[in-house]
């Protein structure tokens, strides 16, 4: 069973209890019938389940991320106060009551409470479910990545391919397996290996398309990786990843390059 199958089953089974909890006390207080009691029930949280809806479209939108929680806190006090009226005018209409404006006011500022309660309710178990999916999606990509990561190293670049890089005044052959990264540098780039760096004038993108074969794949817009160097990857909490090499340089993997790297490391394991 799918999480979002596993959640609206869940909500389901929620709304359901409420509504056969809540028509149990309307027969006892009301003398309503049973079939009656039931849909007013189901209408007096009719609220909360559009509620829990509009949670879920603002986590699937922005995720469990601060944009969430921001998004969700300026939609409570109107989402909050609709809800208490919702509710205030079916019970009245249930109830065939004609009620003054000050009684319904004072019947909604009742219900204000208790609407608080179940948008904050709604609100924290959103947030905790799409954080739990986002840890169990996340423990299985790193997984998969470490594997294709011990796969890469296993098989690094082929040495008979070398880049002649400039440094100081001349220039030295360097193995692609001894590569770590490389950053662009306008027209030229900046090759890092064994704790060195030299000029290569070339293009990262030409350089990109010519060693993208051997294992390179690009973790920014201005720097192309080693795969077979990663020593480790960690994901952040915005999104983007922090990749770990050999030397212990770490390069910042930004969320709009990281699909692409996780294509080549699967291809690559």
């Amino acid at each position: 069973m799918s999480f979002g199958v596993g959640l609206g089953l869940f909500a389901a089974y929620s709304y359901g209890a409420t509504i056969l909890s809540a028509s149990w006390f309307l027969r006892r207080d009301h003398g309503a019938e049973f079939a009656t009691s039931l849909i007013w029930a189901a209408l007096l949280y009719a609220p909360t389940a559009v509620s829990g809806l509009l949670v879920w479209r603002v986590l699937r939108r922005f995720g469990a991320e601060w944009r969430a929680i921001g998004v969700l806190a300026a939609l409570s006090p109107p989402v909050i106060l609709l809800s208490a009226w919702a509710s205030t005018a079916v019970d009245r209409v249930f109830r065939g009551a004609h009620w003054s404006a000050a009684e319904i006011a004072a019947r909604l500022i009742d219900r204000l409470p208790v609407a608080l309660l179940l948008w904050t309710a709604l609100c924290a178990a959103g947030l905790a479910a799409a954080h739990w999916r986002r840890a169990i999606r996340q423990k299985a990509e790193m997984d998969a990545l470490s594997t294709a990561l011990a796969e890469a190293r296993r098989t690094p670049a082929p040495s008979s391919e070398r880049l002649m890089v400039s440094v100081g005044q001349g220039r030295v052959p360097v193995d692609l397996a001894d590569v770590e990264w490389i950053a662009s540098a306008a027209n030229y780039v900046v090759v890092h290996w064994r704790d060195r760096e030299g000029l290569l004038r070339e293009t990262l993108q030409t350089l990109e398309a010519r060693l993208t074969p051997h294992g390179f794949a690009r973790s920014h817009r201005s720097t192309l990786v080693n795969l077979a160097r990663v020593r480790a990857l960690k994901p952040l909490s915005d999104g983007a990843w922090r990749l770990t090499l050999d030397s212990g340089a770490e390069l910042v993997v930004s969320r709009s390059y990281r699909d692409g790297l996780l294509a080549r490391l699967k291809t690559a394991g």
